[in-house]
């Protein structure tokens, strides 16, 4: 075993039952990298009509504290209701199918409601309190993407229309 020589300011650190040294502060969970195999995601986080979200990394599952992710399902021939993440950034990448993720542009004379078609290999972003929705043409595939989103629990906020005015700033 190699020689560990304390830094300067070493009562900044603690050192492990196995003799590592680490940073002060630094939990026992946080010390490990977790599997989380695709059997185990769980269902039981917020949900849109007409899709379903399966949780994998979060607060509950891992111990983030700044990140949540899984996976989105809409079944062929279907769409999600009109919804935002709050004050969540949201990633998303595109595994099977050919979503389809529609929201309202607002830059023209008139509100548009506008669709991206993706298809797999594809990656969207999601600003902040951006109303959309995600729509599955295909009646034959199911359509299934990763998300990440910039906080560690999956904010959703389901709406009526595919409009603003329901979106409170938080």
């Amino acid at each position: 075993m190699p020689a560990f020589h304390l830094p300067a300011g070493s009562a900044d650190f603690t050192r492990t039952p196995s003799g590592v040294l680490l940073p002060a502060g630094i939990d026992p969970f946080h010390r490990r990298l977790h599997r989380i195999a695709p059997g185990s995601l769980i269902a039981q986080t917020t949900q849109t009509p007409g899709m379903k979200r399966l949780e994998a990394i979060s607060g509950k599952t891992v111990g983030a504290e700044h990140l949540w992710m899984g996976q989105t399902h809409v079944p062929g021939g279907t769409q999600s209701a009109n919804h935002h993440h709050g004050a969540s950034e949201t990633a998303i990448f595109v595994i099977s199918g050919t979503p389809v993720f529609v929201f309202l542009d607002l830059e023209g004379d008139e509100p548009v409601e506008t669709p991206i078609q993706t298809a797999p290999g594809d990656y969207i972003f999601v600003p902040p309190y951006v109303p959309h929705r995600e729509e599955n043409p295909d009646p034959g595939t199911e359509a299934v993407v990763v998300i990440a989103r910039t906080t560690q629990e999956a904010i959703v906020v389901n709406l009526a229309a595919l409009d603003w005015p329901e979106v409170a700033l938080g």
